[in-house]
Formats: structure tokens, C-alpha cells, sequence
């Protein structure tokens, strides 16, 4: 059964920076590199939303509007794991941030079949 787990969240002041990781464990078929994978948020009281994808070579990325310029996804295919760097952290980043996989890079929550458990970010004023 495919897994993933993140790591790296935490409570940072704003203007900080965190990196989240998610590893994959038991990929389907033995190949992560096959996974398009993204990052999702949900802040308390709102729906999920898309932050970040990744293909599966890394070769494209996408991001939300919000997070452009201050956020990375990046890959690294040899340790089955997704890394987001956040940079100039903001009170409204504060979220759990879900890594998922799925066959396409899409910003569609509906399009990742495999997803985590979730790690916390808090971003103080």
C-alpha cells in the first residue's frame, strides 16, 4: 500500500522560512519518479487548496498565485521524497500542508489519489 509522511512543519515568525519534506513509501509499481506530486493547505475553517506540483521528473512545476516567488517544490527521485521550501513565511500560510500524489500535474485536489496525514504550520505575527 502506497504511503506518504511529511515532515518539517512548525511554528515560525513572519517573514521566516520552513521546508516540509514528504517521503513515499511502497510506491505502486516501484517508481516514484512516476508520481506527479503536490502540496495542498487547509487552514482552519476552509477547504483544501492547491499550493504546488511537481512532475515527475521534475522537469515542471506550478504554483499558487499566493505562494508564487516565495515558495519551491522540488524532488529528488533517488530518496522517494517532495520537498517544499517557504520563504517569507506570512500570518495567512498558517495551515496543515498535505503532500499528494497522482498521475498529472493538475491543481485539482480530485486528481491526487494518494495523499498524507498532514503537518502543521503556524506563522506568528
Amino acid at each position: 500500500q502506497v504511503q506518504l509522511a511529511e515532515s518539517g512543519g512548525g511554528l515560525v515568525q513572519a517573514g521566516g522560512s520552513l521546508s516540509l519534506s514528504c517521503t513515499m513509501y511502497r510506491p505502486s509499481g516501484g517508481t516514484f519518479g512516476s508520481y506527479a506530486m503536490a502540496w495542498f493547505r487547509q487552514a482552519p475553517g476552509k477547504e483544501r487548496e492547491f499550493v504546488a506540483t511537481i512532475a515527475g521528473l521534475g522537469r515542471s512545476t506550478r504554483y499558487a498565485d499566493s505562494v508564487k516567488g516565495r515558495f519551491t517544490i522540488s524532488r529528488d527521485n533517488a530518496k522517494n521524497t517532495v520537498h517544499l521550501q517557504m520563504n517569507n513565511l506570512k500570518p495567512e500560510d498558517t495551515a496543515v500542508y498535505f503532500c499528494a500524489g497522482g498521475r498529472h500535474t493538475t491543481t485539482m485536489l480530485r486528481s491526487y489519489d494518494v495523499w498524507g496525514q498532514g503537518t502543521q504550520v503556524t506563522v506568528s505575527t
